[in-house]
């Protein structure tokens, strides 16, 4: 379940930084309502999942969701470029995240 948490908390990171954009520094109502509200969402979420995982792990999944799915819907939908390097680079954020969980954790 607190995993499930931060996967959605990271889906909310990607709403609240596409809202930071289109609010246009704080400047359209609408937009910069969404980024409070998708914000809170997405902290009050991961809050909620790092009572029971390893803060390391969770940031990573929450992060990398945020930022690959922003570059995502930037180039889907706002016109950011789409190049090949990019697209790898999200593939590398990826694999990091999924590199960092698959790693031994040290119990102490």
């Amino acid at each position: 379940m607190a995993w499930a948490l931060v996967i959605v908390a990271g889906l909310f990171e990607t709403a609240f930084a596409v809202s930071l954009k289109l609010s246009d520094g704080f400047s359209r109502l609408w937009w910069t309502l969404a980024f409070l509200v998708f914000s809170g969402i997405s902290f009050t979420l991961l809050s909620i999942g790092l009572r029971s995982l390893p803060v390391g792990s969770a940031y990573a999944v929450w992060t990398g969701i945020g930022a690959a799915g922003t570059a995502i819907v930037g180039m889907v939908f706002l016109r950011d470029p789409v190049t090949t390097l990019r697209l790898l680079s999200i593939l590398l954020i990826v694999a990091g995240v999924v590199g960092l969980n698959l790693s031994p954790s040290s119990a102490h």
